[in-house]
């Protein structure tokens, strides 16, 4: 007799298998658009209207602040002044480097930059040398009276330099004869008060560990300052250099009066005489002048492009293993 109970079914349904990337590949091949996350900026998640909206600002505000640089660069190339705002958009043929030959006439411009190098430069090395041991002694060494030495650096900031002036003058020009002299410019500015509170800040985030560590081999307080601590505050080297540079370039009252010489007076104290007594006299004075702007300020402008990448924010804590 032949059983004729069905059979169960003994096939087991198929078990989907998960491929890593298999929804991708078939929306890339049934053609479908991947949906767009929204970008990411500081960390919060923007629409594509949010961004367009926050670029729209970033640059209408970099228009605004590149504007004036702009109108000067063009006003110094105009042969035939226009003050204008249509001046801003001028004639090719209104263009070329006329006011820069009238100026170099009559303002020794390759001079005052050497003047206003040697100025500056002086100020900065002074500035770094003095500010780096003062920092390092402020924020490393253990001394009696070191916390009434940083009030006292922090009390100097508060005195303004006009009240010192006359004073100095007296002392630099009168009792030591230095006027029209690169070391009477100097010597005001040689030690500035916040590049050492700059130089100690950074160098009490250095852990005391790795100092303790290369006292330990056997090396100098010099030596650990020049291959231990230096290389770890290049950020602050770099933004004392800059703040510091821009201050004795542009620096006028000063050279003014301990210079009575052309020959050695920085590039501003020659364009403000320029500007008082000779520019009236010339068949373009507002291009002539600001041709002598361009000049005294292209040196700023290409130096903080050259190092604005060194602004970065450095982990010093991770030399010292915890």
């Amino acid at each position: 007799m032949t059983d004729t109970t069905p059979m169960a079914d003994t096939t087991a349904p198929a078990t989907a298998t998960v491929v890593p990337g298999a929804s991708r590949a078939s929306r890339a091949s049934t053609g479908t658009p991947r949906r767009k996350r929204p970008r990411r900026m500081d960390g919060v998640s923007l629409t594509r209207g949010q961004a367009a909206l926050r670029f729209a600002v970033l640059l209408a505000g970099a228009i605004v602040f590149l504007f004036p640089f702009y109108y000067m660069v063009i006003g110094s190339l105009q042969r035939e002044p226009d003050t204008s705002l249509a001046g801003a958009f001028p004639n090719p043929a209104n263009i070329d480097l006329h006011n820069f030959s009238t100026i170099n006439d009559r303002v020794n411009l390759l001079q005052g930059l050497l003047n206003s190098g040697i100025f500056t430069g002086g100020v900065l090395l002074c500035t770094v040398v003095f500010g780096l041991l003062a920092g390092y002694a402020l924020a490393v060494l253990q001394w009696r009276g070191r916390g009434v030495t940083f009030a006292l650096a922090l009390l100097v900031q508060v005195v303004p330099f006009q009240l010192l002036m006359i004073p100095l003058y007296v002392l630099i020009a009168r009792d030591y004869g230095l006027s029209d002299n690169y070391l009477g410019m100097i010597l005001p500015f040689a030690i500035n008060s916040a590049a050492v509170v700059i130089f100690r800040q950074y160098f009490l985030q250095i852990p005391q560990e790795i100092f303790d560590a290369a006292r330990i081999d056997g090396a100098g307080e010099l030596r650990v300052l020049w291959n231990v601590a230096l290389p770890l505050v290049r950020p602050a080297l770099v933004t004392v250099v800059l703040v510091t540079f821009i201050g004795p370039w542009n620096d006028f009252l000063w050279p003014f009066l301990i210079t009575k010489e052309a020959s050695m007076q920085p590039l501003a104290v020659s364009l403000a005489n320029y500007i008082s007594n000779v520019a009236s006299s010339t068949a373009n004075p507002y291009g002539a002048i600001l041709a002598g702007a361009v000049v005294l300020a292209a040196p700023v402008v290409v130096l903080f492009i050259v190092f604005q990448r060194y602004f970065i924010a450095t982990d010093i804590g991770s030399g010292v293993k915890g």
